[in-house]
């Protein structure tokens, strides 16, 4: 295991490539690949980050941040080497500079941080608008594939029911065998209004609905600062529409209220629209995403795939609570709000 005085030395050493005589370095993230320091210079602080991603995929997230924050994004400005290169590579190890931005945490569960913290979604989404990746970089995208990724998913619960027939007995599996197939009902429900929305025109090359899509946008990855809402780590940043990244804030927010209200959905995309405009057809796909059982698959996959194994009653929440969504949601789609 690496310690600290380890880990300072590297930085120093990489902090050499980019002609910067670091006043102090001190761990801020580490005990895995990904490792982050804040670094004191005459100028002031700057963020070192070691990049658990390969040369070509770090290429296209961190020439993703360059290209967002050019283009009025408010994310971390990436700080070039001494060849004006992104990407230090050291010692088979790959490293990026920014700029170190203080600020302040916001609360998803605070109305008036969660609108500012969509306000910064919005802005960032717009700003993202017309990336051309590197050539040589390995581009992240989902566009087009959510039909696969719905029925893979949907699949992986049929091939789970099979696993859990032969284990009734077990509390957790029974409980899952109770609610599986309502929730395989509402996955193929999810795939039919799909195919009926316009999500293979929005998808398509050329697309003015195309953003690059944080895929963790939440506590912890979006600040205030005095530049504003900044968002941070763009490490997973794929290409898709807005839907994905608000289908996980609005599915949280449920989550975490324990039900679904349609005022908060409302107001989310009113907040968004405000800076990035969304169209009828936009929220129809957004809705039918927030329909398939995405909360459920997530926490059976857990027992299933993880060998984390679930008490019946946590199963019971979630599969009561993907339910409840299900008449609202048809009620939007049906209304075009």
């Amino acid at each position: 295991m690496e310690t600290d005085k380890t880990l300072n030395s590297l930085a120093a050493k990489v902090l050499e490539r980019y002609g910067i005589v670091p006043e102090n370095i001190a761990v801020v993230q580490s005990g895995t690949i990904k490792t982050v320091w804040k670094i004191k210079t005459r100028e002031g602080y700057l963020c070192l980050k070691r990049l658990k991603q390969s040369y070509d995929k770090a290429l296209f997230s961190v020439n993703a941040q360059i290209f967002i924050s050019k283009s009025g994004g408010n994310v971390p400005r990436v700080i070039l080497d001494k060849r004006n290169q992104p990407i230090v590579q050291y010692d088979d190890q790959l490293f990026a500079a920014y700029e170190w931005l203080q600020g302040k945490d916001l609360n998803f569960g605070n109305p008036a941080d969660l609108r500012i913290a969509i306000l910064g979604l919005a802005g960032f989404h717009r700003a993202s608008k017309g990336y051309k990746p590197p050539e040589n970089s390995r581009v992240s995208t989902k566009l087009a594939k959510w039909p696969e990724q719905y029925n893979s998913m949907k699949n992986r619960m049929l091939a789970w029911k099979e696993a859990a027939k032969s284990r009734e007995s077990i509390p957790s599996d029974k409980a899952f065998l109770g609610c599986v197939d309502t929730m395989v009902d509402m996955a193929n429900q999810a795939l039919e209004l799909l195919d009926k929305t316009s999500y293979r025109d929005l998808t398509a090359e050329g697309s003015s609905s195309i953003v690059l899509c944080h895929q963790d946008f939440g506590p912890g990855n979006v600040i205030s600062t005095d530049k504003g809402v900044t968002v941070l780590d763009l490490d997973g940043v794929t290409f898709d529409l807005p839907a994905r990244d608000l289908r996980k804030i609005i599915g949280k927010l449920a989550e975490n209220k324990n039900q679904w209200d349609k005022n908060t959905i409302k107001a989310v995309l009113e907040w968004y629209g405000s800076v990035n405009p969304m169209s009828q057809k936009e929220k129809e796909i957004l809705y039918v995403d927030l329909l398939f059982p995405h909360w459920f698959f997530g926490l059976l996959k857990n027992q299933f795939d993880n060998n984390k194994r679930l008490k019946p009653v946590e199963i019971e929440r979630i599969a009561k609570l993907e339910k409840a969504k299900v008449s609202l949601l048809v009620d939007l789609l049906k209304r075009g709000e």
